[in-house]
């Protein structure tokens, strides 16, 4: 049997609240390799835990008696000093946790991580990476929220880092990286693009060009690297068009008894469109470039997708990536902004995964 594998957990982050966070990670500690550690005001995780009947259960409480927000604004969540969020990300920079996993305010995640673990040698921003489904297997979505403002020296970083988390997490032997732009030619794109297509080319990465919007799920990547502004709307956008799919097709059943034996026939087939396509099945996305491993999920998540998030913060810990990061950017030089101070980088685009 391995080595167990520490996770401290954000119990506030969640908009279902504690109840829901403590379902999730106490199916995630069901195992022998998971050890969680609930943050957040004791008095309430012990009642969660009361009303769940897991008495006794195997998940460490650590008190933390301050909650951020979801609509929060920064200059108020950073001045919370004993905040779930803050609290827990410390034990990941103290050595009493291996991995941090929070669904609450992405802004506040990111920012309050880049102060508390700071950022490994060679970055400047650390990016959210999202996992997306394609037909033969899944493809790294990066910046998907986290800076909504880029220079190409970013986008070069960003791909690096999708890069190493596709050969550590996803076991992509040499990763196919691919730039978002409005179509494959070099000439197209903004400046920004054009500008990061020319740096990705000269790279030592596998770098296959421009990709459009069409090439997200088909597998002809394995990385996608854009903006986080652009990142954010493709990855909402996606969400939803998976569900408005599967509902047109149910609402498209005849109705009666001949469309009940149709359901319960292509029943198979739609769990199985629905475990590709759902972020719960993902659970979050891991926040990139920090001296920690940290990930990030929705704040509507279930208790299904804050165990699958326990999870994948567990996963990256193990894949030994931020080791990969550090080594393949070691090429590129110190980033010229990481003279400024921790808050100098725009904050995410959003409040709230």
């Amino acid at each position: 049997m391995g080595a167990v594998t520490r996770v401290a957990v954000d119990a506030l982050g969640a908009d279902e609240g504690a109840a829901v966070v403590v379902e999730g990670a106490l199916r995630a500690c069901r195992g022998q390799e998971l050890a969680v550690s609930l943050v957040g005001p004791e008095h309430a995780l012990n009642e969660a835990i009361a009303q769940a009947g897991a008495r006794g259960a195997k998940l460490e409480l650590v008190d933390a008696p301050e909650a951020v927000g979801m609509a929060e604004k920064l200059s108020l969540a950073t001045l919370k000093k004993r905040s779930s969020i803050q609290v827990a990300l410390e034990r990941v920079r103290d050595g009493q946790a291996d991995a941090f996993f929070s669904a609450g305010n992405t802004a506040a995640c990111w920012t309050i991580a880049r102060r508390v673990l700071g950022t490994l040698e060679e970055v400047d921003r650390p990016a959210l990476a999202a996992v997306v489904p394609n037909p033969d297997g899944r493809t790294v979505v990066i910046d998907v929220g986290a800076n909504a403002q880029c220079k190409a020296r970013h986008l070069e970083e960003f791909a690096i880092m999708g890069n190493a988390y596709a050969r550590g997490v996803l076991g992509i032997a040499r990763p196919r990286v691919g730039l978002m732009s409005v179509g494959e030619e070099e000439s197209k794109g903004n400046e920004l693009v054009r500008e990061a297509h020319e740096v990705l080319k000269r790279s030592s990465l596998h770098f296959v060009g421009n990709v459009e919007g069409h090439d997200l799920f088909t597998g002809k990547v394995d990385v996608v690297v854009m903006d986080g502004f652009t990142g954010n709307v493709v990855l909402k956008a996606s969400e939803t068009a998976a569900e408005l799919v599967l509902e047109l097709l149910r609402a498209g059943l005849p109705r009666g008894l001949r469309g009940a034996l149709i359901s319960q026939f292509l029943k198979p087939a739609f769990d199985a469109v629905k475990r590709r396509s759902d972020a719960a099945e993902i659970g979050g996305a891991p926040l990139l470039g920090l001296h920690g491993c940290c990930v990030i999920g929705h704040g509507k998540s279930s208790a299904r997708a804050i165990e699958a998030g326990i999870r994948s913060a567990a996963s990256f810990y193990k894949s030994g990536v931020n080791a990969a990061i550090e080594s393949d950017l070691k090429t590129l030089g110190r980033a010229p902004e990481t003279t400024s101070s921790s808050e100098a980088a725009s904050p995410p685009v959003e409040q709230g995964a």
